[in-house]
Parts: structure tokens; sequence; C-alpha cells
């Protein structure tokens, strides 16, 4: 006990164990949306602790980077094992953050007073996306050469000039080469520490306004005579425990995936990942692994307009930059899905298809035919979807007919 003491003076050890653990209030309402938060945290770890591993055998250089790969997959003591810890990891990561996202749209976390935790939440996912495209190079195979071709010239598009030298400068050449590797190399390295920090100043901004739960009430107005929040209980041990049986089940489909099926059919590493890059020869079909595919969909949708791709370009970051201004869009009385009418709950049910069906798109070449029509055709009715959602939100949730909020939380 004395140790403890000689520690809380000179660092507030006992405090932030009390005020984000032990003394944290949240609601008594959480159910099995609530897993993805603590998942998604997880999942950092893991990405960080196995890249830092792989990154003692990896070699950033264009004659060395595949060799190194297959390195450590094949004479490395257990380097197959990280890599495809690291590899799974990341589509993991992303769906444990959609379904997070997801959550967050169900139930208005991104209303007031969230606004800004929501907007760090946003920030969060750019980084990741940022950080995944630059991972994605590293393997320098024929699929992230060629994937990292197309996404870098995407800059390219940028009128008044500004296109060619900002790509030139992301390269750090006028191709794909060791220069881009070598960078790519060392950002990938450093944005997984900017998103830490990121992730612990979200903890932050949630822990001061508190968390959401599905009925969408604030828990803080109605305290008793200690200031307790009424409708909370303890995050620790009650929610703490409930996470650590969460993350067992996770594991379960985690592991099961590493062991069995790390590749997924192609969805997580693509067959043309284990040809190393060739500049000479372009892989049949060049599509972004899963995660970026619906907004690759959505960039395919725009035409060239002037002989410029910048259009789709828009779109595509457009697409992105929506969900920074979603709290401003929603205009119901209400925050819960649980008390919003039926034109909410179809709009997002519809949103969520067209998401999933964006993503099926940007894996498809554009000529494949869906249910007899071309992939080209069904892209700009979805990503017109898409954008609807958001756009037409201000107008469809205020007209939604939605249901009293009780006063207190439900269980």
């Amino acid at each position: 006990m004395s140790f403890l003491n000689w520690i809380d003076e000179r660092f507030p050890l006992s405090k932030v164990w009390s005020e984000h653990l032990a003394d944290y209030y949240a609601p008594k309402n959480f159910n099995f949306w609530y897993f993805f938060g603590s998942l998604a945290m997880l999942m950092l770890v893991n990405q960080i602790v196995t890249g830092v591993w792989l990154a003692m055998a990896y070699k950033p250089d264009a004659d060395l980077a595949f060799a190194s790969v297959e390195y450590i997959m094949r004479d490395m003591d257990y380097g197959w094992l990280i890599r495809y810890m690291h590899s799974t990891g990341a589509s993991f990561f992303f769906i444990v953050v959609y379904l997070h996202m997801f959550r967050g749209l169900m139930y208005g976390s991104y209303r007031q007073p969230r606004e800004l935790l929501w907007i760090i939440g946003v920030v969060i996912y750019l980084v990741m996306m940022a950080t995944a495209f630059m991972g994605y190079l590293l393997p320098w195979g024929q699929m992230s050469y060629w994937g990292a071709q197309v996404i870098v010239n995407l800059f390219a598009a940028v009128p008044f000039g500004i296109g060619e030298p900002l790509s030139e400068w992301i390269r750090g050449d006028y191709v794909i080469s060791d220069a881009t590797l070598n960078r790519f190399f060392a950002l990938h390295f450093l944005l997984p520490f900017v998103l830490a920090a990121l992730v612990f100043v979200h903890i932050v901004a949630l822990h001061k306004v508190g968390s959401n739960n599905p009925d969408g009430i604030e828990i803080k107005k109605n305290k008793d005579e200690n200031g307790i929040p009424r409708d909370g209980i303890k995050f620790h041990p009650y929610y703490s425990i409930k996470d650590v049986f969460g993350i067992g089940v996770f594991l379960i489909f985690f592991t099961a995936v590493i062991f069995f099926a790390p590749e997924m059919g192609g969805y997580f590493i693509e067959a043309p990942n284990f040809e190393p890059a060739n500049p000479l020869k372009t892989p049949e079909h060049i599509a972004p692994v899963w995660y970026f595919t619906p907004f690759y969909a959505m960039l395919r949708a725009v035409p060239p307009m002037f002989g410029s791709q910048f259009p789709g370009v828009l779109v595509m970051f457009g697409s992105i930059a929506l969900f920074f201004i979603l709290p401003w869009l929603d205009r119901s009385p209400v925050k819960s899905i649980r008390y919003k009418g039926p034109i909410f709950k179809t709009a997002l049910a519809i949103f969520v298809v067209t998401f999933v069906f964006l993503g099926y798109l940007g894996v498809v070449a554009s000529t494949e035919m869906i249910l007899g029509v071309e992939a080209s055709i069904w892209a700009p009715i979805f990503t017109a979807i898409y954008f609807a959602f958001f756009l037409l939100m201000p107008i469809y949730s205020k007209l939604d007919k939605t249901k009293p909020v009780p006063e207190r939380v439900t269980s």
C-alpha cells in the first residue's frame, strides 16, 4: 500500500483508475452492440504488437521487401502466425469499427452532447484508412504495387496544376518505387501510435459527456442525493467482466480465421499478392482490399469529365466527409432507433444494404453482370442512394413519426 501511495504522490494512478474505471458509471442497459468499442481497442493493440514484431524482420527495400515477407512466413519461428495475426487483424479491426459505427447510427451516438466525440471517431476512421493503405503496399506483391499505383494516381486528378506535383510528392518518385516503399513503411509504423493517441482522446471525450445507451436517455440528468446516476452502474467490475466474455467469444472467431482461412478466399489477402511486384505486368483486375471497396465503387461510378477523374475523387472523399456533418443532419426529436419511426428505420436498412452492395461492386470488374445488369450501371444507382441517406436526412428525420421516450432507461 505504501508503494501505491508513493506512486500516487507522483502520478495520479488511483485517480485515473477511479474516474475512468472503478467509479465511472455507465448506463445499466448496455447490450450486444456495446462490445465493439472494447474489441476495437483489442485489435489496435494486436496491430501495434504484431506490427512491431514484423518490423524487426521486414526489409523496406524494393529488391528485398517481398523476399523478407517470404522469410517471415517460411523461416522465422512462428512468423507465419504473427503475419496472419496482423493481416487478419487489419480486416477484423475494420469489421468491429464498422459495427461500432453502425451502433452509433442506430442509437444516435452522434447527437448532442456527443458531436465532438463522433467527429474524433471519424478522424480515427480516416487515420485507420491511411494506415491500412500504407501497410497494403508493404508486402510488395502484385496487388500491393498496382493498388497503390491506382490510389496514388487519384491525387494526380486534382486540377489547377496541383495534382501531378502532389502525386509525385506522395510517391517520392515519378512512379511507385523504393522511395515510396520507404516512406510508406515509416508512416505505417508511426500512424498506429497516432491512432492510439486519438483513441485516448476519444475515451476522454466519452467519459466527459458519458456513454450513450439504447434508449438515448442521458443518465447524468437523473442523479440521486449522492450524485450517482440512478440508471447507471459501475463500469468495473460489471462491464469489464462483460467485455472479457465478449473478447473471449470474439477470439474464437478471430483465431478460427487465422488458422483455417487467413486469406478468406482472397478477400483478406488476394492471390496476386503472392507474386512479387512487377511494374511490367498488370493484374487482370485491380481492386483494393475489401474495407476500401465501397468507396472505390463510388469512385468508379462517376465518369471522367474533360478527361479528368477529379469528380470521382470528390465523390469518394465526399462520401466520407458526410460523416463529419452527420450530427447536424439528423433533425429527429429522439436519438435512438427504438423511438424513431418507420421512415428512419427503412432509410437505415437501405443504407446498410447499399454500403454492402457497393463493397461488392468495388471487388468485381465493372463489366461483371449482376442480376442481368452490368456492375457499371449499378454503381451510380447505389452511390446516389448512399448520398441520399445523408443529404435527405434533415427532411425525412423531421417528417418521421416518433414514439415517446421514457424518463428512465429500459432493460
